[in-house]
């Protein structure tokens, strides 16, 4: 709590990785309820710019080294939940 937290995400791809790869990072709190986009990464990072998480998440991947990693500043407990990293590298899902 309080201290910048990484969430760590690799992956590989059968293909090199091209301009086409996106990274898309969701959210849905512990409690349930509606999944939440909280960054997407195509060519150049989009952190969410509504929500909880605005103005929160920085990018720390480097797709080149199959790391699709964010940071989220100051993590609160109400934060807690399930985060998921999709990586896609058309044609290579």
């Amino acid at each position: 709590i309080g201290e910048q937290a990484s969430l760590k995400c690799t992956f590989t791809s059968s293909l090199p990785v091209s301009e086409r790869l996106t990274v898309d990072w969701t959210y849905r709190p512990l409690t349930g309820g509606q999944m939440e986009t909280v960054f997407h990464y195509q060519s150049v990072p989009y952190p969410t710019t509504v929500g909880k998480f605005k103005d929160r998440i920085s990018w720390v991947g480097n797709v080149a080294k199959g790391d699709a990693s964010i940071a989220i500043q100051s993590p609160a407990l109400s934060d807690n939940g399930t985060f998921i990293c999709s990586v896609k590298n058309p044609p290579d899902v």
